[in-house]
């Protein structure tokens, strides 16, 4: 079997080491068949009802965040059966997870758990309520814009894994809880899904995708915001502003007391202080997971030690958040054999819809990295590649 060099970047977790040829290609075909399955939950949640007997494994294979990690698991075990140790001391299965990194979904449980805890949503809206009552509408209306339109802003600063869960909180307790329309409600997650993409793009350090190409391109942070971040934060404000002024009538009639909630249920500034900070050290040293598993362990302690100054932690959610990012590193380290060949053959045009397409069912962080391992790119092409990346940020759950 043909061997293959997969060079593929350290902070997005891919290992570099040789690959069998035909273990890429079972790779790519369980990547399409999880893709399939992504867009196919129903199917296995209608059999978990029409067959109690296995209800369990249907209602597993059911869970979104489920699925990519279920595929990684075929994929090593296929590895470990079929191609064993290939001529090396360890089963190339072991190898192979070994030289994965999970930064990534270490980082992205961590900041979850801790930015959904109660003092960083109640001082985030605080902030979002401060700055609803600059903006000349009713107070539901101003509060909904608010929160589409700046607060996916954040993920430039905080992370986009800590924008979108401060902002997908918020939403649910302010409007998801009180009935809104179908039809609101699929406008609201699809303007949050895009927003959310393209509203990391002020900085060079918060964005995954940004992240994997600012140091091989020299982009730094007034760089990203003269040339794509003041034309994100414009788009994120138009869209908001779209899909606030489309559903004005039915958002004015949901009661939103925000400002009030705020003030009846205060905490301690200490508190505040120190989940603040902790949330701060976790973005700082997010690509070093012995500092920020520890003071994701800091955060656990004060939460144990002061129960009553928090709500139920997202453990299982960020777990199995976790578990899908990681199914889609381990698979996605099989897939630079056709998306490489697939950018170079591109020119700065159809790459930006190319990699706005391709975004949609791989990972963007990936996808611009594979970027960089093209020679001699001119500044339009590494534009449109960036650009399209983000813009995809939205199309699907995947993304």
């Amino acid at each position: 079997m043909n061997g293959y060099d997969a060079h593929v970047p350290q902070d997005f977790g891919h290992p570099i080491m040789t690959i069998p040829h035909s273990v890429e290609i079972v790779g790519a075909l369980l990547f399409a068949i999880a893709i399939l399955h992504t867009f196919s939950t129903r199917v296995f949640d209608r059999l978990a009802r029409t067959h109690p007997r296995h209800a369990g494994v249907w209602r597993l294979l059911a869970e979104v965040e489920v699925v990519f990690g279920f595929w990684a698991m075929i994929l090593i075990l296929f590895m470990a059966v079929f191609v064993g140790r290939n001529g090396t001391e360890e089963n190339i299965a072991v190898t192979y997870l070994e030289k994965v990194r999970f930064t990534e979904p270490l980082f992205v449980f961590a900041i979850m758990v801790v930015a959904a805890s109660k003092p960083i949503l109640r001082f985030a809206t605080g902030i979002v309520g401060m700055v609803a009552r600059f903006i000349p509408f009713a107070h539901p209306v101003s509060t909904y814009f608010t929160l589409l339109g700046v607060a996916p802003l954040l993920g430039s600063f905080i992370t986009e894994p800590a924008a979108m869960t401060l902002t997908a909180l918020m939403l649910r307790e302010l409007f998801y809880s009180k009935g809104l329309s179908k039809k609101l409600k699929y406008v609201t997650i699809g303007t949050l899904f895009v927003n959310v993409s393209i509203g990391g793009t002020l900085t060079n350090f918060a964005a995954p995708p940004v992240l994997m190409v600012a140091k091989s391109w020299d982009w730094n942070t007034w760089y990203m915001l003269s040339h794509i971040g003041w034309k994100s934060a414009l788009t994120v404000m138009v869209n908001a502003g779209i899909a606030t002024l489309i559903f004005r009538k039915e958002l004015a009639r949901i009661p939103v007391a925000l400002q009030g909630r705020v003030k009846t249920d205060a905490l301690p500034v200490p508190i505040v202080v120190a989940h603040a900070l902790i949330l701060f050290l976790i973005v700082t040293f997010s690509h070093h997971p012995p500092v920020f598993l520890g003071l994701f362990l800091l955060f656990m302690g004060i939460a144990s030690a002061y129960p009553h100054y928090q709500e139920r932690l997202i453990l299982r959610e960020g777990l199995l958040v976790a578990y899908f990012l990681s199914g889609l590193v381990v698979l996605g380290g099989m897939q630079e054999w056709w998306l490489k060949p697939a950018l170079h053959a591109m020119d700065a045009t159809t790459v930006y819809f190319g990699a706005t397409a391709l975004t949609a069912v791989t990972d963007n962080a990936a996808l611009t990295f594979l970027g960089t391992l093209v020679p001699d790119l001119t500044e339009e092409f590494k534009y449109s590649l960036v650009a399209g990346a983000v813009t995809g940020g939205g199309l699907t759950v995947i993304a």
